[in-house]
């Protein structure tokens, strides 16, 4: 689960950083994405935040409307990699 992005991907990532304010933020987001992409952004973190407060995979899927593939891929990301751990525990 260990990538290396490209520098594309690097400046994208950076462009997010030196976003100041939620406005910024749900500007920028507004103008890159489609409101579904934000929802389902938003809904992996959830399950994300979900799976660290230990819930179940029934409860999250109950509370979310997640898919059980997408829930998978979240819970495995969230158990082997280190993104979402340290983006929870920033906030």
């Amino acid at each position: 689960m260990n990538q290396q992005f490209p520098s594309d991907h690097r400046d994208l990532f950076q462009t997010i950083l030196a976003l100041e304010t939620i406005e910024e933020c749900e500007s920028f987001f507004k103008d890159l994405c489609t409101i579904k992409e934000v929802e389902a952004m938003a809904q992996r973190l959830y399950a994300a935040r979900l799976i660290a407060g230990g819930k179940t995979f029934t409860q999250i899927e109950e509370l979310t409307g997640i898919s059980s593939t997408t829930l998978s891929r979240v819970s495995q990301a969230y158990k082997y990699g280190s993104g979402y751990k340290k983006a929870l525990t920033k906030k």
